[in-house]
């Protein structure tokens, strides 16, 4: 068993192996699952508009011009990302 290539790898009969095309292909579909999740989260987060009121939320408005910039929001979504993408990483290495 020495001179063979992948002998420690485990072998299981129940995962078929994927081919290039298919990969990418069930990648882009996934991707596409979670970018309409993701848009529609953020269109009822609007529809709320529970993002303007949390405090450190920077407002400025002059005539014609309306610039909001949410510092607590990016922050809760940094932290709710990060935990949501580690327990998804989690789950795919078992």
């Amino acid at each position: 068993m020495a001179g063979k290539v992948g002998a420690n790898r485990r072998v299981r009969p129940w995962v078929r192996q994927m081919s290039g095309l298919e990969f990418i292909g069930k990648l882009l579909a996934l991707g596409g699952l979670a970018t309409a999740a993701l848009g529609g989260l953020l269109w009822l987060l609007a529809r709320l508009s529970v993002l303007d009121r949390l405090p450190g939320t920077i407002r400025i408005e002059r005539p014609g011009f309306t610039c909001i910039v949410p510092l607590l929001a990016s922050l809760l979504l940094s932290v709710v990302l990060t935990v949501v993408l580690n327990v998804v990483i989690r789950l795919l290495r078992r």
